[in-house]
């Protein structure tokens, strides 16, 4: 898929996407672009590793779960939840090893801002949810918290195995993530599995009730991957670098962005989810900034977003 960038008439940017969408019985519904090209995962793998705690028997609320699948705005709800999160378990901010970083939510660091605090903390990085979840599991589980990023700890090596068991593709070599954290590597097609898993497999379950239910609290909403949770009824996930997979009624769409635009990723499996008949004509109205994401100059819009070839 292309998608070009049409200022005032004119294509003036182009960005190739690939997309593939399968259903529960591996069959492919649609696909396009380069299927088999690797890529980092990054935050869009998030719900499958959420899945070690719940193996290790980790019982969290639903909206602690979220939190763990989460790449959040950094807002009071957000990072109150992470605290909460790191309290039951015996833990505090200290123990995150997440980069120091501000909040997503540009709403939210502006009212840090305002009360003077201009600090890049771990607890405000987007992926401390995910850390608070890691560390809760490592405490039930008896494993070492002080190195819980490290390739070889039980909990990184529980996150592989999960990997690999639900892309069907070997994850390594990993790379390090922007928190500092091991990232698996993978393709399209990986990624749409890992969706169908989350909407399908039993033991994923709570990880689709958490993700599906509270959107709002996976993304800061009011970025396009938060739009698109609160309308699409299923679980979804924007990664780094242009990757994003959703999934509803046993069929995943996963996309890749090759310039590593993400509004491009969300757009073009909004699009996918049309073609093959999954979005209501009240998700097309209610994700229309998404499907056409508009093109801005001198603060108005002067052109769109477009699908230039399939």
């Amino acid at each position: 898929m292309r998608i070009a960038s049409v200022r005032s008439g004119l294509p003036e940017t182009f960005d190739d996407v690939s997309a593939a969408a399968i259903d529960a019985s591996g069959t492919t519904v649609f696909s396009t672009g380069e299927l088999d090209r690797p890529f980092y995962y990054r935050s869009a793998i998030k719900g499958l590793q959420a899945l070690t705690g719940l193996r290790q028997g980790l019982d969290l609320p639903a909206e602690h779960l979220a939190l763990a699948c989460a790449s959040h705005g950094g807002t009071p709800t957000h990072v109150g939840i992470v605290r909460e999160m790191l309290k039951n378990a015996g833990l505090d901010e200290s123990d995150l090893r997440t980069t120091p970083g501000r909040p997503r939510s540009r709403a939210a660091g502006r009212a840090l801002v305002a009360r003077g605090d201009t600090t890049a903390r771990p607890v405000l990085h987007n992926c401390s949810g995910k850390h608070a979840g890691w560390l809760a599991t490592c405490v039930h589980a008896g494993w070492p918290t002080d190195t819980y990023l490290e390739p070889d700890h039980p909990l990184q090596i529980s996150i592989l195995d999960i990997t690999e068991q639900y892309t069907g593709l070997e994850p390594t070599p990993t790379g390090i993530d922007g928190c500092g954290a091991p990232t698996m590597r993978g393709d399209v097609v990986g990624l749409a599995r890992a969706f169908v898993a989350i909407d399908t497999v039993d033991e994923l379950k709570p990880v689709k009730t958490a993700m599906a239910r509270y959107g709002a609290l996976v993304s800061d909403n009011r970025d396009d991957d938060g739009r698109v949770g609160a309308m699409w009824g299923g679980p979804q996930k924007v990664g780094a670098e242009g990757c994003f997979g959703m999934s509803r009624s046993g069929v995943a769409i996963a996309t890749k962005s090759w310039s590593g635009n993400s509004r491009n990723a969300v757009m073009a499996a909004l699009h996918v989810a049309d073609r093959i008949g999954m979005l209501t004509e009240a998700m097309r109205s209610a994700l229309e900034p998404q499907l056409a994401p508009p093109v801005i100059g001198a603060g108005r819009t002067v052109g769109t977003l477009e699908v230039a070839a399939w």
